[in-house]
């Protein structure tokens, strides 16, 4: 049964904020930065700091589309990757001695981690994508029932 209550539009709008501000926030600071010293600078580590604030955001996304029965393929795999890829790349960082400085930041090590942050990123923008779909859907009026006629007098 597809629940449309406002507690699951609540757990949309909420959820899909959150997912997307790990995205959105390395883009605002960018502009900012140059608009203020005229230097680019992009941050494309910050989506992984924020982690915490994506892995709440895509939590409540899956219960909102668990909730209304709609999105779950898109938010859920994007989700599952998401933490799957930053997971991996970080633990392989750790495990190889780029998180420490031991190995030199070069090669294909350096390539697979990094390969696993776009990828974790890339992920964070579907799940952010399902979760503006999701929202679309939510908030669309429901179709009048079939049989029943409206009549317009004027």
């Amino acid at each position: 049964m597809e629940k449309k209550d406002v507690f699951t539009k609540t757990l949309a709008i909420v959820g899909t904020g959150w997912v997307w501000l790990p995205i959105l926030a390395p883009v605002f600071f960018t502009v900012a930065v140059f608009l203020r010293g005229r230097m680019f600078r992009f941050d494309y580590l910050m989506p992984a700091e924020l982690f915490p604030v994506a892995l709440i955001g895509g939590g409540l996304l899956t219960w909102a589309a668990i909730r209304a029965q709609a999105r779950l393929k898109i938010i859920g795999w994007g989700f599952g990757i998401a933490a799957g890829m930053l997971i991996g790349g970080q633990g392989l960082a750790v495990v190889s001695g780029l998180a420490s400085g031991e190995t030199e930041r070069v090669g294909w090590l350096l390539a697979l981690v990094l390969a696993s942050l776009v990828l974790y990123t890339l992920a964070l923008i579907a799940m952010g994508v399902g979760g503006v779909l999701l929202l679309r859907d939510l908030f669309k009026p429901s179709p009048t029932p079939t049989g029943s006629t409206q009549v317009h007098e004027g």
